[in-house]
């Protein structure tokens, strides 16, 4: 895992000390909103797909064999996934560059880790459970067994 140092060009300490006054600096809060950002679009795809499950599950309703399980853990994942959502705004919101706002920073960030490792347990089980749509499937579940027609002439 990288870890990024913030550079201090006055006292010539810090990652790019030495390197000029032309050298590129990283600074930590760009990287970490870039990376709160990046996080935020994987959860709106994660929600598509719930959204998807979702869908389909009431469409077929309780004639489903898990419908109440996949309910409940698709429900779970939801919840669960508008709180990252609310965690990843606050989070970004936050200067890490202010020492006052670093606490605060690495709280939401553990926060943020534990939803998502909530979410890729309750998404074990989903996939455990694979809802697919009858058109979906790879192959149909019909007999594949070959009948002869009743009027065919076998002696011509």
């Amino acid at each position: 895992m990288a870890t990024v140092s913030p550079t201090n060009a006055a006292n010539g300490t810090g990652e790019n000390a030495g390197k000029g006054p032309n050298s590129s600096n990283l600074d930590a809060n760009v990287y970490a909103t870039k990376k709160t950002i990046a996080q935020g679009l994987l959860d709106v795809a994660l929600l598509t797909a719930n959204a998807s499950q979702l869908k389909y599950l009431l469409q077929v309703g309780k004639e489903h064999e898990f419908y109440y399980v996949m309910m409940t853990l698709i429900s779970l994942s939801i919840i669960l996934q508008m709180c990252l959502g609310s965690v990843l705004i606050i989070k970004g919101r936050c200067d890490i560059n202010e020492a006052c706002q670093q606490a605060k920073a690495d709280k939401l960030n553990n926060a943020a880790v534990a939803i998502v490792f909530a979410s890729t347990i309750i998404h074990t089980f989903l996939s455990v459970f694979h809802i697919t749509p009858e058109a979906q499937r790879p192959f149909p579940t019909t007999n594949w067994t070959t009948t002869t027609p009743e009027n065919t002439d076998i002696d011509s």
